[in-house]
């Protein structure tokens, strides 16, 4: 079967690409300033200059045809350790009404989700409902947090904690985590749209509507159904997760994260043979040719996953998408050491 064909987009476009993080060959990444709280101050100086089995990954966001970037990334490499046991947090978070909820997600939830972690769950006996769980309390202590923004601001958010044993994937929004295992696309989340038979009968058993206002919305003005703020729409939108969890197995590849503005133009089984592809070595040399004179092509040399992120960004602008796009590929095929900082 023929792939996709991969389309340069216009240079004004590729000039406001910026990566993100890539971490095949360069695993090392800059703290950022969390200091609103002194448990995230604590977190980080306790990671501070470790040695981790990190996962080889690859993201890359990009304003694409918007006005402003409401985008937000998050790689946390061994964001948390305990009884010899090492996860890594990636988060991808789609603002709308402005960037500050999405900005306030990626420096605040991973700890959250930290601090619920330890306070809540034993590593060695955990299961689906204690993650279940902590997801939940921590999207519940983030939506507070974002509270004193503003009543019109809001962010889905997709997030993936990869352990040896397992993939937890919590969702909120229409953002979207696929995994592609023996060849095959797994949905890893199912998106929060208003018009999906069981979120329309919870927002109108709450007493709210869904009109058609340029596609289905939560009283005409919100696309999705759940999401961290628009306290505005509250009771009808919602900031609880729904929580997948997946034994990892040799058959594992890949895990994408992504905004809407990938997937509203790819498909989950497409986008899958784009990385594949990427990751197989394939597609590198029609890649960097689009991308030679791109402020991110030494980064797309160094990682295959940076690499796959970045095609699959090219693809969906070729397609037309005029949305933000940010995308995160995570390849479970492989872990090496590297230094935490």
């Amino acid at each position: 079967m023929n792939g996709p064909r991969l389309t340069s987009p216009s240079l004004n476009c590729r000039r406001k690409m910026t990566l993100a993080c890539s971490g095949d060959d360069q695993c090392s990444k800059k703290n950022r300033d969390l200091s609103q709280t002194e448990d995230c101050c604590e977190l980080l100086s306790r990671k501070k200059s470790r040695s981790v089995t990190c996962t080889p990954h690859g993201s890359t966001s990009v304003i694409g045809r918007r006005r402003e970037m409401e985008d937000a990334v998050t790689v946390e490499l061994g964001f948390l350790s305990r009884d010899s046991r090492e996860y890594d947090f990636f988060g991808v978070y789609d603002g709308h009404g402005g960037s500050r909820v999405a900005y306030s997600c990626r420096d605040r939830l991973h700890c959250l989700l930290v601090k619920e972690i330890e306070d809540e769950i034993d590593v060695e006996t955990r299961s689906e409902e204690d993650w279940e769980k902590v997801m939940v309390a921590c999207f519940g202590k983030m939506d507070e947090e974002v509270n004193d923004i503003t009543a019109n601001i809001g962010s889905t958010a997709v997030v993936a904690v990869v352990g040896e044993e397992e993939v937890v994937v919590a969702n909120c929004g229409d953002s979207r985590a696929v995994l592609s295992r023996r060849g095959v696309a797994v949905s890893m989340s199912n998106d929060h749209k208003p018009d999906r038979p069981d979120e329309l009968e919870r927002i109108e058993g709450a007493g709210g509507r869904v009109i058609d206002w340029n596609g289905p919305r939560v009283l005409g003005v919100l696309s999705t159904s759940r999401s961290i703020g628009d306290h505005y729409l509250k009771p009808f939108v919602i900031p609880k997760p729904e929580i997948i969890v997946s034994k990892r197995t040799s058959a594992d590849e890949f895990l994408i994260l992504a905004t809407d503005g990938l997937w509203d133009v790819v498909s989950n089984e497409v986008a899958c043979q784009v990385v594949r592809r990427c990751l197989d070595g394939r597609i590198k040399r029609r890649l960097q040719a689009t991308l030679n004179e791109s402020k991110f092509s030494e980064a797309v040399n160094q990682s295959r996953a940076a690499e796959a992120a970045a095609a699959l960004i090219e693809l969906a602008m070729a397609r037309g998408s005029k949305d933000n796009i940010s995308v995160v590929v995570v390849d479970l095929n492989k872990t090496r050491k590297c230094t935490v900082q």
